[in-house]
């Protein structure tokens, strides 16, 4: 399969739209029946071989354990229980409405209880709507949904390969249901003193110093999916950092700096799985020198700190050069 098929953000703008809100449904219920993890790694799904999952959760809270999959082959909500029993129903064909009733009735027929804390959408244009009532978002085009999951599935392998070089604390590569992006994100551990007045959000997300890397799917501030870094705290000089690849730049945000290297053009790259891995490095770089990250001691060559096996690795590499 082509590496990065196409997945212009106009196209599928209105299957986007609904399945970032069922997708928030489900995420409000996994942020309910999970226990808390820091900087929120207890959220966000992870992928699997046909869609994406919240993993098990409930079984602390009087819940069973039960986990709840996205399948976007046969494109069902599936959800199950530890005993064997599962409850599915279509994706196809559904408003916002309609998933949330059939999520809470199927949740019950299983004997899980779950409020969900807002049952409104975080951070969407409709944030002041409940699920319950959103008729407007019902579009789910299957062919553009199975393309998400390919796409997703694509970059997270190329994170996991870039994941490897660092040794340092790191978080998964997993699924952020509110922003509708795939990160990972590598920390120096240097605390971050939030004020009171930020959202707990955000404080419990940068409590420490943070490179992150990701890609997203477009929304209408920026409407073109790509791959994207960014540190946090932002060290002086940031912007001023070079990225590779030449299509890499680094873009204003939100008073910030993102570098960002826009899907088609890794696309168009002679060797798009390099580009990104690249760009990826660059900006890593980047924000680890002006930050100043002790790169050499946190570097983790194709995963491994073992030191036998580094040096191994040295000695041939400088016999095959003699």
């Amino acid at each position: 399969m082509e590496l990065f098929p196409p997945i212009p953000f106009a196209e599928w703008r209105d299957t986007k739209e609904t399945l970032h809100r069922f997708a928030q449904i489900v995420g409000k219920i996994r942020l309910a029946a999970s226990a808390r993890r820091n900087h929120w790694w207890n959220v966000p799904f992870h992928l699997t071989g046909r869609g994406i999952t919240t993993r098990p959760m409930g079984q602390l809270d009087g819940n069973p354990l039960f986990t709840m999959d996205f399948d976007f082959v046969g494109h069902h909500m599936v959800i199950a229980t530890l005993d064997g029993r599962t409850v599915s129903f279509p994706l196809i064909g559904r408003s916002v409405a309609s998933f949330h009733d059939a999520v809470m009735e199927s949740l019950a027929e299983l004997g899980v209880r779950v409020e969900l804390a807002v049952p409104r959408p975080f951070d969407l244009p409709d944030a002041g709507r409940p699920f319950a009532e959103d008729t407007e978002h019902a579009t789910y085009e299957a062919g553009h949904a199975f393309r998400y999951w390919q796409v997703l599935s694509q970059v997270a392998s190329v994170l996991e390969e870039f994941a490897a070089g660092y040794s340092g604390k790191v978080s998964p590569v997993h699924h952020f249901w509110h922003t509708f992006d795939i990160a990972h994100t590598r920390f120096s551990d240097r605390h971050i003193d939030q004020p009171g007045q930020v959202d707990p959000v955000t404080r419990e997300a940068y409590s420490r110093e943070v490179i992150s890397f990701g890609f997203w799917f477009g929304d209408d501030s920026f409407a073109a999916p790509a791959f994207y870094s960014y540190t946090a705290p932002e060290p002086a000089g940031l912007a001023e950092e070079p990225l590779e690849p030449a299509a890499a730049q680094w873009a204003e945000r939100g008073g910030s700096h993102l570098a960002v290297l826009p899907y088609d053009e890794a696309r168009a790259a002679a060797d798009p799985r390099a580009a990104v891995l690249g760009f990826y490095e660059s900006a890593y770089q980047a924000g680890a020198r002006r930050a100043g990250w002790e790169r050499e001691r946190l570097a983790c060559p194709g995963g491994v700190t073992d030191p036998y096996l580094l040096a191994e690795a040295g000695d041939a590499s400088g016999g095959s050069r003699g």
